[in-house]
Parts: structure tokens; C-alpha cells; sequence
């Protein structure tokens, strides 16, 4: 059984609050879980001493019993310094693709001709 540390969603439409569960990865978001270590509300500001209560060392022990948390998860626990979490980085995510950067090459090769035609 894989265990997930992972945020379970209450609270009413446009007014989000969360648990914080240790669950079966294979059980629904908001559906059965084994322990609540936790909650998370989202709307209080960032500097807010509640915004996130957490049960520190049930964490802990539920990570060393093989709980892997979730990316979401993982963030709220590095602010608390219980898990460190390498930043993440794709530069290559945000260049066009194949046929956009083959128009672009075209367009260029296009520009380059005009140019060259009045100089000749």
C-alpha cells in the first residue's frame, strides 16, 4: 500500500479549506483517509501563524514509514523546514515548438532575401 501525504478539500464553493491526510493513494481526494496531521487554509494571509497547522512529528513519522507527500504538500512543509524541496526549473518549457520555430526560421530566411534583393 502506497502511502500519500496530500491535501483533502472542504469548506464551500469559492471558499476553499483543507485537510491535511495521510491517505492510500488509491482513495479519492476528499474520501477516506487513516489520519488528519493537519489543515490548510488558503485564504488567510501567507504571514498568518494558522494559515497552517501541522502535526510536525506525525509527519515526520509518517515519512519514515514511507508516505511520500504530494508537490503541494511538499512546498508547505519546506516554509516549515520538516522537508527540503529542490526548486523546480524547465527553461526548455517555455520555447515554441517544432513547427512554430520552423515558421520563424522561414520568415527569417524570407526577411533575409528582401533584404539582400534591393542591394543587388
Amino acid at each position: 500500500m502506497s502511502l500519500k501525504i496530500r491535501l483533502a478539500r472542504g469548506g464551500a464553493k469559492k471558499r476553499p479549506f483543507y485537510r491535511v491526510v495521510v491517505a492510500d493513494s488509491r482513495s479519492p481526494r476528499d474520501g477516506r483517509y487513516i489520519e488528519k496531521i493537519g489543515h490548510f487554509d488558503p485564504l488567510k494571509e501567507k504571514d498568518s501563524a494558522d494559515r497552517l497547522v501541522l502535526d510536525a512529528e506525525k509527519a515526520k513519522a509518517w515519512m519514515e514509514k514511507g508516505a511520500q507527500p504530494t508537490d503541494r504538500v511538499a512546498r508547505l512543509l519546506d516554509g516549515l523546514g520538516l522537508l527540503k524541496r529542490e526548486a523546480r526549473n524547465n527553461p526548455q518549457k517555455a520555447q515554441p515548438k517544432k513547427k512554430a520555430q520552423e515558421r520563424a526560421a522561414a520568415a527569417a530566411e524570407a526577411a533575409g532575401k528582401a533584404a539582400e534583393a534591393p542591394a543587388a
